[in-house]
């Protein structure tokens, strides 16, 4: 993945994410890759354990991120989603904003700040 753009190598964990598949999610990111809370605690750090974090991520039925805004400098890619998730309230949608460095074809870090969830209306 080293000749992959930024950007690109971004697009392919999305649509990985989107897809539910593990493999392929993982394999965008560095094996000693870290995810942090925006300017807060880490909580995954290598493949194990955001394998088992995302593991339950994926088994929610209604999962889906749909990118609203991209931008790019340089190795940093920031992505604002609307992420439908179901949470134990219910089905709803939270914003996210995902802050990933790259380097060398793969993510190496990537930090998330959350919005407020907003509940689907049945």
């Amino acid at each position: 993945m080293p000749d992959q753009s930024p950007a690109a190598l971004i697009q392919k964990q999305l649509d990985a994410y989107n897809a539910r598949d593990i493999e392929a999610w993982l394999a965008t990111y560095a094996p000693d890759a870290e995810h942090y809370t925006l300017h807060g605690e880490r909580f995954a750090r290598g493949h194990g354990e955001m394998r088992s974090r995302m593991m339950t991520r994926f088994s929610e039925p209604d999962l889906e991120a749909r990118l609203m805004n991209r931008t790019v400098m340089g190795s940093i890619v920031v992505d604002l989603e609307l992420v439908t998730r179901n949470f134990p309230e219910g089905r709803g949608t939270i914003e996210m904003l995902c802050v990933y460095e790259t380097r060398d074809g793969l993510i190496q870090k990537a930090s998330f700040a959350t919005g407020q969830i907003t509940l689907a209306q049945n």
